[in-house]
């Protein structure tokens, strides 16, 4: 952990109170709750906000979507450069609270005012208006806007939370309540919200949102007397192209195999007085650190930053390194879980969604079943199967061996997924076969809980195990980096999902615009086998990685203090 900064230990020696801890822990939690809350209740119903607001066809509302979430996704990495380089966590989480807010503020309009949307049609219809450039342009700033500010916030929210603490035992802890914060509220947005949003009118549901944010936000100031506040120590990304450039600079250079001639210094500035020799992976990388004439000033420190770096800066690149393999095996997991949070919804419109005589089942609501279910799960790993290991074995699940969990459950899924679509084809069919009417007796929608509840019990496995596993691996100057990277991996997958979706439509003919006439089970069945293939290739790289602080955190996070 960073040392406090100046300005926190003055903070220290006047109260008496260290900052950070357990007392930061409410306001962290339903910071993320408020804003969870708020996000949800857009993101969840937006494939049915494009397709009876909006006249958009269904599988193009359902790249859309996949569009925006990649968006999400990848906007965290923004926000934690600029957090980690520029403005620390604390300032990057409520600048972004602020923009998500301009966002949904957006959205109420085009929900609220006729003239911002295109006149309505019936779904399918051959006479739907599309939207003019104006009404586009509306509807576009306030998704990226929203998009933006949920991303700059999500896991910013997490690397500051997690900072809070000094065990990595309390950070698990953390993380673990920090999904469910990010989970729970999202099954409210998604059945609550998106219920007023289908049955009062769209520009409530999006003013729910609205409130919801406004609360998070102000939640979060709250507590800013009690947080510790870790100061960015400029862009770590600019030392590790210094590393590169320096290596390459000097590739002709013999390597040294003594600890002496290479220039050392802490990540706090300070020149360390061991003489330690870098490791010997990815070698080549060694010469940016390798002193040679004219590269130390008279002050021993360095004169040309470009073409000399501290050992300890090459090897946070190597640690990058060595985790790439891993973290592209998650854009890999990602990608049927993409396709599985998207076609449902579709799949949910051609479905009987009604519970009783009364009640119908907004379609955009069927992905609350993800969230229900990782929601519990979580709570069940943090609360009983935790406890359970360490009493009889000493110890949890690694987080890699949670990774692999969630692997197996997904693919799993996506079987499961591809029999219930199966199923569900042939009952269209057969009605259509034997009513002359041409009237059609739908699958219950209930038929899709058991996929979306298995890849909820994955993601309750491989989430919380991704991030606690980038927070521990990753350089300390890189920490808020860390977490952002599972939003990277689920960006990219985003948009990969889309390309196969793509590439599927082009060449098969099984994503048309009406589902019915189409093989959405052949799609399940390609991302099962995809799922299964990763599967394998995260296995060899699960066991080539050797932990480098995780394993040595967890054997001391369940001993005493002395």
């Amino acid at each position: 952990m960073e040392s406090l900064p100046t300005d926190e230990a003055a903070k220290l020696s006047t109260s008496g109170r260290k900052p950070g801890g357990w007392i930061t822990f409410p306001f962290m939690i339903a910071t993320m709750g408020g804003l969870s809350l708020a996000a949800g209740g857009w993101v969840s119903n937006l494939i049915v906000y494009l397709i009876e607001e909006y006249n958009v066809k269904s599988i193009e509302a359902a790249q859309i979507y996949n569009v925006f979430n990649g968006c999400i996704a990848l906007f965290p990495i923004i926000g934690a450069i600029i957090a980690d380089s520029f403005l620390g966590c604390f300032s990057v989480i409520w600048i972004s609270s602020l923009i998500s807010l301009l966002g949904m503020v957006l959205l109420v309009l085009t929900a609220g005012l006729e003239p911002l949307r295109p006149s309505h049609c019936d779904n399918g219809s051959n006479l739907c208006t599309d939207p003019s450039k104006i009404q586009l342009v509306i509807l576009y700033a306030g998704l990226v806007l929203s998009a933006l500010g949920v991303g700059g916030t999500r896991f910013t929210l997490a690397t500051m939370g997690a900072n809070q603490f000094d065990k990595p035992k309390h950070q698990g802890i953390f993380f673990n309540w920090y999904l469910v914060a990010l989970y729970v509220p999202s099954v409210i947005s998604t059945t609550a919200i998106v219920y007023v949003q289908d049955n009062v009118s769209w520009a409530s549901g999006f003013g729910i949102c609205v409130a919801a944010n406004v609360l998070g936000l102000a939640i979060f100031l709250l507590g800013s007397p009690f947080y510790r506040h870790v100061r960015p120590q400029g862009s770590p990304f600019m030392g590790l192209a210094r590393v590169v450039v320096a290596a390459v600079n000097k590739r002709k250079v013999q390597i040294s195999m003594k600890g002496e001639n290479y220039y050392q210094e802490l990540h706090d500035g300070s020149t360390s007085m061991m003489a330690a020799t870098p490791t010997q992976f990815f070698k080549f990388l060694n010469r940016a650190a390798l002193k040679t004439e004219g590269d130390i000033g008279p002050n021993g420190s360095i004169a040309k930053p470009w073409k000399l770096c501290p050992v300890q800066q090459v090897e946070d690149l190597k640690s990058l390194i060595r985790i790439f393999p891993l973290w592209s095996t998650g854009v890999f997991l990602s990608i049927p879980i993409v396709i599985q949070s998207s076609l449902p919804i579709i799949q949910a419109l051609t479905m009987d969604r009604h519970l009783g005589s009364h009640f119908q089942i907004p379609s955009g609501s069927i992905i609350v079943f993800i969230l229900i279910s990782t929601s519990i799960t979580i709570i069940f790993i943090d609360r009983v199967l935790f406890p359970t290991l360490e009493k009889f074995s000493g110890r949890p699940l690694t987080p890699l061996k949670r990774v692999g969990i969630g692997h197996v459950l997904t693919g799993l899924s996506m079987a499961v997924a591809a029999l219930v679509e199966s199923s569900r084809l042939k009952m269209e069919k057969f009605h259509h076969l034997q009513d002359q009417n041409g009237a059609v007796v739908p699958m219950s929608v209930m038929w899709l809980v058991p996929q979306l509840a298995i890849v909820g019990i994955g993601e309750a496995f491989h989430f919380p195990g991704n991030v606690a596993f980038y927070y521990q691996e990753f350089p300390a100057t890189l920490k808020s980096t860390s977490t952002a990277m599972v939003a990277l991996f689920m960006g990219i997958s985003y948009y990969l999902g889309n390309s196969v979706m793509d590439l599927l439509r082009r060449v098969t003919g099984w994503l048309p615009d009406n589902i019915n006439d189409g093989r959405l089970d052949n799609v399940y069945w390609v991302c099962a086998a995809l799922s299964m293939l990763n599967f394998v290739y995260y296995l060899v790289c699960a066991w080539l990685y050797k932990y480098q602080n995780a394993e040595e955190a967890f054997d001391n996070s369940s001993k005493p203090e002395k």
